[in-house]
């Protein structure tokens, strides 16, 4: 575990260098992540601007929602685009074959050796709502609350994980998988609001399928005191379900690799 922890440090360490050669750009990006989140509560309020509740949830309700799509919004565009990105060119262009031969586990180094910095703002602007919101209903979690919404945050992140190494593993078959992370993120923007918003078929699809209720709507319900026990439950269990997968999934296709030198 030491010497994964050791180079991951190495690693992202390796890409904020890179990204700070040029720092303007780094600048321009991170205000435009802030004028995104920005722009997500001015629709958010548009929204109840007729209504005092969407989904049985309040306004501040609906904005610990949003500041948990933001958050992973965050994440997936610093940790795991970047790397699906590299990993897409090294199956095309036979280079795979290096990252095999590094002392190392291949799942790790293609999955968290890159890094785009600046997308950290994100998540840094998404807690940061969430704080607001927080604040603005007067609520303060308990300590079960936390640690739900902490348990939660975990499962949203194994499930995240899960997805994007999943599009990552088809590069083995398809010359070109762009298309899949496209059809992942036209699901994900549901995430901007809670799940009761969505009925029948399309909430159980965002549920259990492509599990966007995990990731923003049951951590915002945790936190807030409104989680059922079954949901909670429910998560750990589908992402325990999802990562045992996920991980058979990538061993079998790095047994149906052909090199370049094959």
């Amino acid at each position: 575990m030491r010497k994964y922890l050791k180079l991951l440090g190495i690693f992202w360490r390796f890409s904020i260098l890179r990204e700070l050669e040029y720092r303007v750009n780094f600048l321009t990006n991170a205000f435009m992540s802030v004028f995104w989140l920005f722009w997500g509560v001015i629709s958010a309020t548009i929204f109840f601007a007729h209504r005092d509740t969407v989904g049985g949830w309040t306004f501040e309700q609906v904005l610990v929602v949003l500041g948990l799509y933001t958050l992973f919004t965050g994440v997936m565009e610093a940790f795991f685009r970047p790397n699906i990105t590299q990993m897409i060119e090294h199956v095309r262009n036979g280079t795979f074959d290096f990252v095999l031969v590094k002392p190392v586990d291949s799942q790790f180094y293609a999955s968290f050796h890159s890094l785009t910095m600046w997308r950290l703002v994100d998540i840094l602007a998404g807690a940061a709502l969430i704080a607001y919101a927080l604040r603005a209903m007067g609520l303060t979690p308990t300590g079960g609350q936390l640690l739900a919404f902490g348990l939660l945050l975990l499962v949203a992140l194994i499930l995240i994980y899960c997805i994007w190494l999943a599009m990552m593993t088809m590069s083995f078959w398809f010359v070109k998988i762009d298309n899949f992370a496209e059809l992942f993120y036209a699901f994900y923007e549901t995430g901007r609001f809670p799940i009761s918003v969505y009925s029948g078929l399309l909430r159980a699809l965002l549920t259990f399928v492509i599990p966007v209720a995990f990731i923003t709507t049951f951590p915002a319900a945790a936190l807030m005191g409104l989680l059922e026990p079954t949901e909670l439950l429910i998560g750990i269990v589908l992402a325990l379900a999802l990562l045992a997968l996920t991980n058979r999934l990538w061993r079998f296709a790095v047994r149906s690799y052909a090199s370049a030198s094959s």
